[in-house]
């Protein structure tokens, strides 16, 4: 099935810009680029962020697709560009946790900063753009994001104490966040064929972002039995309401009309103060690896990534079942 939203990015973590190009973005979608700007400010935020934030105080250019403030209909372009360009020289020493060996394994690239340039979290930037472009879209019916941190480290409370510790040491955390997206209408997504069910494409979006380990749509049910679990349905004013959502909104690869819940894991960054031992590609000889500029915990900005990775699921899902070419005919559609 084609999509009715789709995207490219291009654009290394030192290069000049980072770029997006959207096609199926609807005419007449009012834009306001200092929404995404705050996306992406959100992005930079949260405690544990490096000072290379300030270096990288992220806006975005918009140079295609937008007339008058509003969307044409053609594919939207993004920029966004990158204020501390410059070359950076090469290295060769493995780093545990990242995609430095796969990735010179893999394109045969003898300077792993081929691997890195790319493969780096500093892509996410473009990403929550054009996510942001998917909540602007969103929020004209009614649909919205938000996330929430459940857990840094073994700390449920007191993050920044934890953080503080890890930074001291010179080390890094990783933690658990929730998404948790409103008012969504009933039957996003399918059952019929294998790669249609929504909570599987939800699960591969936020799966692909780098330092994320795992996914659950709703609660966990390991350990419950079907009557704990299963979210019983009641009428109220002739109309069916749940009292429980254990199931994140989700049956049957569906949504079901309650909260979409998608909770995520993310690692420990693996670029840390106190390196980790390795070996040089170049010499193949262990060594201590190689210390690129870093955070010392990042979850806040990965859950905002996680939501625009969420949002443009969820927007092409919304515009297959909805879709029309303008938003005053997708409005038609959706009140139908």
């Amino acid at each position: 099935m084609l999509n009715k939203f789709r995207f490219l990015t291009a654009g290394e973590s030192h290069g000049k810009c980072l770029t997006a190009i959207i096609d199926g973005v609807p005419a007449n979608i009012p834009v306001d680029i200092d929404f995404i700007n705050s996306e992406l400010s959100r992005r930079q935020q949260g405690y544990g962020r490096s000072s290379r934030m300030q270096l990288e105080t992220d806006t975005v250019e918009i140079t295609a697709g937008v007339h008058n403030g509003k969307t044409t209909g053609a594919p939207v372009c993004l920029v966004i560009k990158n204020k501390d360009f410059s070359e950076k020289p090469a290295f060769t020493k493995y780093r545990p946790g990242h995609a430095d060996f796969a990735g010179s394994v893999k394109y045969n690239l003898s300077d792993l900063r081929d691997v890195l340039e790319r493969s780096s979290a500093r892509k996410t930037a473009i990403e929550t753009a054009v996510g942001a472009v998917a909540k602007i879209i969103l929020k004209e019916f009614g649909i919205t994001c938000s996330s929430t941190i459940l857990q840094i480290g073994n700390a449920v409370e007191n993050f920044e104490v934890e953080i503080d510790k890890a930074k001291e040491q010179g080390d890094s955390l990783g933690g658990k966040f929730e998404i948790t997206v409103k008012n969504l209408p009933v039957g996003l997504g399918s059952y019929v064929q294998w790669d249609r069910p929504l909570d599987g494409k939800l699960a591969q979006a936020v799966m692909s972002i780098g330092a994320v380990k795992a996914v659950e749509i709703g609660e966990n049910p390991l350990g419950k039995t079907g009557s704990e679990y299963h979210d019983e349905m009641f009428l109220k004013d002739g109309k069916i309401i749940r009292k429980t959502n254990n199931a994140g909104g989700i049956e049957g690869g569906m949504t079901n009309g309650e909260d979409l819940i998608v909770r995520a894991v993310m690692k420990p960054i693996p670029t840390m103060v106190k390196p980790l031992r390795t070996v040089d590609k170049s010499t193949m000889t262990e060594c201590e690896a190689h210390f690129e500029r870093s955070d010392t915990c990042a979850v806040e900005a990965c859950a905002v990534v996680a939501e625009a990775r969420i949002a443009c699921v969820l927007v092409d899902e919304f515009l297959q079942k909805f879709g029309g070419d303008s938003l005053e005919e997708i409005k038609k559609h959706y009140k139908e």
